[in-house]
C-alpha cells in the first residue's frame, strides 16, 4: 500500500514539474532569444542589434576575406597562407548567412551613411593599399598585424552584440566570430613573434 502511495506521488510530482516546465516555456515572451529553439517565429525574432551587428560584420568580414586572398599570391610563409585560407573559409559562408537573414528580415545589407571607419579593426585605404602591394616576408609581417587588430575589433563587436541582440542565428554567428576569431588571434600572435 506504502509502496503504491510511493509511486503515485512520484508520478504526481512528474506530472507537477513537467506542467510547470511547459508553463515556463510557453509563457516566456522571447526577450532573450538566444536559447530559443530554431524554429521559423524564433529566427524571425531581431531587433535593431542584431540588425547593425550584421551590417557592420558583413564589410568587416568582406575586408578579412580581400586581406586572406591577397596572401594566396603575395604570403611566402606557408603558415601565413593556410590561416588566411582558413579565415576565408570561415568568414565568406558567414557573410552569406547575415546577407541572407537581412534580406529575409526586410533589412537592408548595407548601413546607410556609414563608411566603415568606425568598425573595430578595420585597415584604413592606407593600410590595405600598403598591403595589396606587400610580397613576401613584408607581406607576412604586414598581414599578421593588420589581421590580428583586424580580428580583435570583430570579437569585440561580437561580444557588444550579446548585449543587446535578441535573435537566435545572429547570437549563434556572434558566439562563431569570438570562438574562432579568439583561437586565430592566438595563432597569429605566434606567428608574428617568430617572423
Amino acid at each position: 500500500m506504502s509502496k503504491t502511495f510511493t509511486v503515485r506521488r512520484a508520478l504526481s510530482a512528474g506530472i507537477a514539474a513537467f506542467a510547470a516546465l511547459t508553463f515556463a516555456a510557453c509563457s516566456d515572451g522571447g526577450d532573450e532569444g538566444g536559447d530559443a529553439p530554431a524554429s521559423a517565429s524564433a529566427e524571425a525574432d531581431f531587433n535593431d542589434a542584431d540588425v547593425t551587428f550584421f551590417q557592420m560584420m558583413i564589410p568587416h568580414h568582406e575586408q578579412a576575406v580581400e586581406m586572406a586572398e591577397l596572401a594566396q599570391s603575395q604570403a611566402a610563409d606557408p603558415e601565413v597562407v593556410e590561416l588566411a585560407a582558413q579565415i576565408a573559409a570561415a568568414q565568406q559562408p558567414e557573410i552569406d548567412e547575415m546577407t541572407g537573414l537581412l534580406e529575409e528580415w526586410g533589412e537592408p545589407t548595407a548601413m546607410e551613411g556609414h563608411d566603415g571607419m568606425s568598425m573595430g579593426g578595420i585597415a584604413t585605404d592606407d593600410q590595405m593599399a600598403e598591403l595589396q602591394a606587400a610580397q613576401g616576408a613584408d607581406f607576412d609581417r604586414l598581414f599578421v598585424e593588420l589581421m590580428i587588430v583586424h580580428h580583435e575589433g570583430a570579437v569585440v563587436m561580437a561580444e557588444e552584440h550579446h548585449a543587446g541582440g535578441r535573435n537566435a542565428d545572429a547570437a549563434a554567428i556572434a558566439d562563431a566570430v569570438i570562438e574562432t576569431q579568439t583561437a586565430e588571434i592566438a595563432t597569429l600572435k605566434e606567428i608574428q613573434a617568430r617572423l
